[in-house]
Order: structure tokens, then sequence, then C-alpha cells
């Protein structure tokens, strides 16, 4: 079960990624949305290993390799839905997995029969320009260390928060947890779908054991809420550093966000 909760965050990985990496926007929204189907899979094989007296981690062995085409991002995809075959539990939860995944994989191939959704993956080209605005480069560069280190930060609290999650009995908790992850969700989203624009497009690094097995609940939330005071001096600094008023205004927006989260997280304390 342990190997078969590696493969579904693997998997997940790879289809929240292929639907930043395209372009069109049907397709886009389609996979984004069997991407969080994944999840919900991950979060259930969780619940599962808990209730067996067994343990999972975050451990994954997976690259995100530079397609050039919708088609070799899918086909990939495909190919990768097939190979978790093995890795279904007999279980009601694994046949509810298995009929999911078969869907998506009927979903694949209706984009593959259509040769106009053949279009050419710009999300890993290095150009780094965003859409036809002129940034300076300065302003590039400083949107480029936001979006790397946000993406992670964003990767890492989905995960952290889900395991915690997993593990409490608390209800306030539990439902603090929740809205934190969805919130963590909508902004990975933003920050992959910003990196694709400019050409960037990459997996956070792998989280440490040390990061989501919490010891001390008082001190991690404590340390969040320092770290999301961070994330609110990147936002405003990014802010008024780029000369694009749509751009500022976004990054206004996440900084509010992160004001809310912060009092989420004092509910905690």
């Amino acid at each position: 079960m342990n190997k078969t909760y590696q493969k579904k965050h693997e998997l997940w990985l790879s289809i929240l990624f292929a639907s930043f990496a395209i372009n069109d926007e049907t397709i886009k929204s389609r996979l984004y949305d069997f991407s969080q189907i994944a999840f919900r899979h991950m979060k259930w094989l969780g619940e599962s290993i808990l209730e067996s007296g067994d343990n999972y981690n975050y451990d994954r062995d997976m690259v995100l390799l530079k397609r050039s085409s919708v088609f070799e991002v899918i086909e990939a995809l495909e190919e990768e839905v097939k190979a978790f075959a093995p890795f279904y539990p007999e279980t009601i939860l694994g046949e509810r997995i298995k009929t999911d995944d078969a869907y998506l994989l009927e979903y694949l191939s209706q984009v593959l029969a259509k040769e106009q959704n053949n279009q050419e993956i710009t999300a890993f080209n290095m150009k780094r320009e965003w859409e036809d605005k002129n940034l300076e480069q300065s302003q590039i560069d400083a949107l480029t260390l936001f979006l790397f280190e946000e993406s992670y930060k964003e990767y890492e609290l989905i995960l952290v928060y889900a395991y915690m999650q997993a593990r409490t009995k608390n209800a306030l908790h539990f439902n603090v947890f929740q809205d934190l992850v969805d919130e963590s969700h909508f902004h990975l989203k933003s920050f992959g779908n910003m990196m694709a624009k400019l050409g960037i497009l990459a997996l956070p690094r792998e989280l440490h054991e040390m990061t989501y097995v919490v010891k001390d609940l008082d001190k991690f939330v404590k340390d969040g809420i320092a770290e999301e005071e961070a994330a609110k001096v990147m936002c405003k600094e990014l802010s008024d550093a780029i000369k694009d008023e749509e751009l500022s205004k976004f990054f206004d927006f996440i900084n509010y966000q992160e004001s809310y989260h912060i009092e989420l997280m004092k509910k905690l304390l």
C-alpha cells in the first residue's frame, strides 16, 4: 500500500503538471480536474493505510521531462496511468480509483483523436518572457525567483497539512487544515501556470520527512505564521517591483489571502 501511495502521489503530480504545461484552456481545465481527483485518491489511500496500522511517506521517484507537443505530454501521461494498474488495491476504494483512471484514459484518448489538439508546448522553452509585455529583466528575475520559492512552499504546505489532517481527531483542526490545503492548491495552480507562461515549468523539490512529521504542533504553527509573513513581504515587494498593473494586482490579491491564512493558523493555536 505504501508503494501504491507513492505511485498515486507521482501520478497526481504528472497530471497536475501536464495541466500547467498545456496552453489549451479546455484541456488544461479538464486535466486539472483529474489532478484533484488523483489528490483525493491520495487522501483516501492515506486514510486506509493509517486504519490498517501502517504509515506512508512522501517519497517519490520521478522527473518532469521537457515535452515539445501536447500529444507528447498526453501520450506520456497515458502510459503512466496504465502503469499504475498493478497497484490497485482489491477493495471498494481500489475499484473507485480504477474506474476513475479508466475514464481519465478515455479522456486522454479523446484528446489524441483530434489532430488540432496537438499544439506546441512552450512551458519548458526557458524564454522567460511574460506574454506580450516587455517587462524589464530585473522584474523577470524577481518573478522567476518568487515562483520557484513559492511553488515549492505551496506544494510543501499541501502535503504537510494533508498529513496532519489525516491524523487529527479535532474537528476545528481538521477544518482549518482543509481550508489551508484548498488555498494552497489554488496558489500552486496559479504559480504553476505562471511558470509555464515564462517557459520555466519545473517540479518542486522533494520533501524531507522532517518537514511533515511534526512533533511539536505549537512550534510548527508559529513557524508557519512566520513563513506566511515572509511570503506577504515577498508578494508586496514583487507587486511594487513589477511595473504591470495586472500582475501587481494579482500579487496584492495573493498577499491579502496570505493574511487570512495567518488568521486561520492562529485558530490552531
